[in-house]
């Protein structure tokens, strides 16, 4: 068997010509790289220096230190990266440092890092110029090692390859077929070339943005395939850089279900693994929060050592609005769900030490690979370490890239294009092909840049220059299509010129975003391109009925028309009612079928708020009354309680929330939280002091709840009446439920005060104010709560007081009995407005708050304009809630 070696440049020319062999049944030929070359050639083991053992030493000789230019900036993130960059284009230029170095300070530096380097790589593995010199002493035993050598396609050879091709030329037959670099004086072999093919004439074409040139690529691939002239292994799209299309390219295949390969690696971040990983990196360097530990532990539970032994049912009793963002607050928030457990399992001894070492930071990457990950999420996890510091792991993980798993000879393919100029096809799309693509600039060298070095010196062949030649060699090869495609705007919206490389003969065609294709790339594709199919189906029919019926100026049923008697909307009006729903029944009915017919909900923020919202702020003003209170009663009783009692009351219950509301919800960072705990405490204290004196015979309870479960327990304690007490809305029959902010009782007198407490400032017209259009509820339903449970007809005085106001002033219902009677008319309105199917948007659908804003339509201005008319008739007399005072 004679040897022979084949050489070859890039991953899919390497696999290419693996699979050509293979079918070719070709015995004793060794497909290689030149740096692999060398190292057969070298022999004992020898090996090229990969990327992790460079990126290793580099930073071992850069923490080392004592550089007279790169001591400011050696420990900076991506120094690493740089010096490994400038480095390999000092080898392969073969440039002798030592030479130079005298001249310039920065030169001295990258000697001492480059001969750092040298030194620190493990036996056997060398840089590119020692490798080349180990090869050049074992160029005798060439005809036994590597026999014919045949430089393949090779684009272009750096200068540091070159000496030992010479010497190679010497001592084998020595072929360099197809060069595409013009400048081969310097080969001393043979050189060849296959007959060219007559390259088909190019159609030029333009689209709208980098996505729809993706979508028209992959258009062009199925057409091809479909219709029998080309097959996968024949077709390619690349692209100088990949890095505009690869999102798209990605999603569009796996919804195209096309054989594409990509040869240069799909995103790392598309695995799970790489999803582990990125969870990871989000708890390390953001912090802890209990929504990333619930995705981090959700990927890694049953994947690795650390927590093999946790449930996947770890988070049982966890309160799901806390936010966690403290180790303390896990501790106590973990205690806590241990104690609510109904399974007797502790969890605490295994997750603690995790989120031990979770809550160290970006310093704790190493600690925390080896604990959450498993193997293939450890190797990305390393090496994204290697490429970067653990701070910009977020970074350095979206640069990872894992290979697709694809046969390059069964598939057509997606790649820079440098890597098709080493393996041409005869179908082929370009894209990109605008001034900023096609040719990309030459960029100045991050530590050696031209005022130092010219770039001649260090470049043999410019960025530029490289791209025009694979230009020129991927065209010529191209003797079945060729497709020559740009986007007439970036994906930021900005014009694009068209690139110089464009001939300037063909005209060019302009594809529209919409256009309907001749062959669809997939089932939605499809569907677009055949309209009376699309419009069988049913999905796409009620999405069509939807957009049209939103621009109706008539009310349809997706704007909230339901049909008479609905039994969902029936359930949800026999439920018992708060005065939150009751609200939305009368001012959003729309919302109010949403939230409590449909269950829906607005998204929970996952981001540590930096203040409490209004209806947040307002609880904990809340909550701080009814603790204080508390602790008041019944010794010495809140009435009977001096100033400095009722000021330390309501301290010690400003300390217990502060500690307690952290593991149950989302509060601010510790600053700010104190912060808004003091704003709270301040109003708290106004509400307590508000009344200065009290008759010996008044009780007094904050946060007295009525109309709860029948299996509910009454709180410890001598309560005004049963918490399960039911209160009826009079002329509606609607049972009510809820907790009063705030009720005096006088027993000798039968007196009730009932008190609503506004956190916000005062408004215009404040006496004035009874139902307030229907959003000032609260005042009305405690009234009716003491008329019902308190025996005997008890007077009722029903107060409203706004906290924010300098001094707070409140304000008691005129008359309650016709207050009541309103409500109870107004709810029944709303009622049968939806029961006769009437379930339409209100004026707090307009809110800038609106929690159900996403699921209106996108423009909601120019909806609610034109269906204003259209509203108004279907709301009838059943509007005059909103002009009520």
């Amino acid at each position: 068997m004679i040897r022979r070696t084949v050489v070859v440049e890039g991953p899919l020319a390497f696999r290419m010509r693996r699979i050509a062999a293979a079918r070719q049944n070709e015995g004793g030929v060794q497909i290689m790289t030149l740096p692999q070359l060398a190292a057969r050639l070298a022999g004992g083991f020898t090996r090229p220096a990969q990327s992790e053992e460079l990126d290793r030493a580099i930073r071992s000789a850069l923490e080392a230190g004592g550089f007279a230019e790169l001591e400011s900036i050696r420990s900076l993130p991506g120094m690493t990266r740089s010096a490994a960059w400038t480095l390999n284009r000092l080898w392969n230029a073969d440039f002798a440092l030592a030479d130079r170095a005298r001249e310039r300070a920065r030169l001295q530096d990258l000697m001492t890092i480059d001969a750092h380097v040298r030194a620190s790589l493990p036996a056997g593995v060398l840089s590119p110029r020692d490798l080349r010199d180990a090869a050049l002493q074992r160029v005798a035993y060439a005809p036994t090692v590597l026999g014919a050598v045949e430089l393949d396609r090779v684009v272009g050879v750096a200068p540091v390859w070159r000496p030992l091709l010479i010497a190679l030329a010497q001592r084998v037959p020595l072929i360099w077929r197809n060069p595409g670099d013009p400048d081969v004086a310097w080969f001393a072999g043979e050189l060849g070339s296959d007959p060219r093919p007559t390259p088909a004439p190019p159609e030029i074409v333009s689209c709208a943005s980098p996505r729809a040139e993706a979508v028209e690529a992959l258009r062009w691939i199925r057409e091809l395939i479909a219709s029998g002239r080309a097959r996968p292994d024949e077709i390619a799209v690349c692209a100088t850089a990949t890095e505009d299309w690869d999102d798209h390219m990605l999603v569009l295949t796996v919804d195209s279900g096309l054989p594409v390969h990509f040869s240069h690696g799909v995103p790392a971040l598309a695995s799970r693994e790489g999803q582990t990983c990125a969870a990871l990196a989000d708890v390390l360097l953001n912090g802890l929060s209990q929504d990333r530990v619930r995705r981090l532990l959700g990927r890694a539970v049953g994947r690795s050592r650390g927590l093999d032994a946790l449930p996947p049912t770890w988070a049982q009793g966890l309160r799901p609005g806390a936010a966690l963002f403290e180790l303390e607050q896990w501790r106590r928030a973990l205690d806590e769900a241990h104690a609510r457990r109904t399974d007797g399992v502790d969890v605490r001894p295994l997750l603690m030490p995790v989120l031990e070492v979770l809550a160290r930071g970006a310093g704790a990457a190493d600690a925390a690979c080896g604990l959450l990950l498993g193997r293939a999420a450890q190797a990305l996890w390393v090496e994204a370490l290697r490429r970067a510091p653990p701070d910009a792991l977020e970074f350095s993980l979206q640069e990872l890239r894992l290979p697709d798993g694809r046969d390059p000879g069964a598939c057509a393919v997606w790649c820079p294009a440098n890597h098709l100029a080493a393996a041409p096809r005869r179908f082929v799309r370009l894209l990109g092909l605008t001034t900023r693509s096609w040719p990309r600039r030459t960029g100045e060298d991050p530590l050696v840049p031209s005022h130092i070095l010219s770039r001649d010196l260090l470049d043999s062949v410019s960025v530029s220059e490289q791209d025009r030649r694979a230009y020129a060699i991927i065209t010529a090869q191209a003797a079945g299509a060729l497709v020559l495609s740009r986007s007439r705007r970036n994906a930021q919206g900005g014009l694009q010129a068209p690139s110089p490389l464009l001939p300037h003969g063909p005209c060019t065609t302009a594809l529209k975003r919409a256009r309907i294709p001749s062959h669809a790339f997939s089932e939605a594709d499809r569907l677009l391109a055949r309209p009376e199919e699309a419009a069988i189906s049913a999905a796409l029919r009620a999405a069509d009925a939807c957009w049209r019926n939103r621009r109706n100026p008539a009310v349809t049923a997706h704007d909230g028309r339901v049909s008479h008697d609905h039994s969902v909307i029936t359930r949800a009006i026999a439920q018992v009612q708060s005065a939150t729903s009751l609200r939305l029944m009368l001012r959003d009915p729309l919302a109010f079928v949403w939230r409590y017919a449909l269950g829906w909900c607005s998204p929970v923020e996952d981001e540590q708020p930096l203040s409490l919202d209004a209806r947040a702020f307002g609880e904990l003003v809340h909550e701080m009354l009814k603790r204080t209170v508390d602790a008041l009663e019944p010794n010495p009783g809140y009435v009977r309680a001096a100033r400095h009692e009722i000021e330390n009351a309501l301290d010690a219950a400003s300390a217990a929330i502060g500690a307690q509301w952290p593991v149950e919800r989302s509060t601010p960072p510790l600053l700010l939280w104190r912060h808004t705990l003091a704003a709270a405490r301040d109003l708290a204290l106004k509400a307590l002091t508000l009344d200065e004196a009290f008759q010996a015979v008044t009780r007094s309870w904050t946060e007295l709840a009525f109309g709860r479960e029948e299996n509910a327990t009454d709180a410890a304690g001598d309560l005004l009446w049963p918490q399960t007490g039911q209160v009826i809305i009079p002329g509606a029959g609607v049972r009510i439920r809820g907790s009063i902010d705030r009720v005096d009782f006088n027993s000798a007198y039968k007196g009730v005060r009932v008190s609503d407490y506004k956190t916000g400032a005062e408004p215009a017209k404040a006496s004035e104010i009874v139902l307030g259009r229907g959003a000032e509820l609260q005042r009305v339903l405690y009234a009716l709560a003491a008329r019902q449970l308190v025996a005997d007809n008890p007077r009722v005085i029903a107060r409203l007081v706004f906290l924010g106001a300098d001094r707070p002033r409140p304000y008691s219902l005129p008359d309650v009995d016709q207050a009541i009677a309103d409500i109870g008319a107004h709810i029944s309105a709303a009622i049968d407005l939806l029961r006769r199917g009437n379930a339409l948007p209100g004026p707090d659908a307009r809110e800038a708050w609106n929690d159900f804003a996403l699921a209106l339509p996108a423009n909601p201005a120019v909806y609610f304009q034109s269906k204003q008319a259209a509203l108004g008739r279907a709301f009838g007399d059943f509007a005059r809630i909103w002009s009520v005072r």
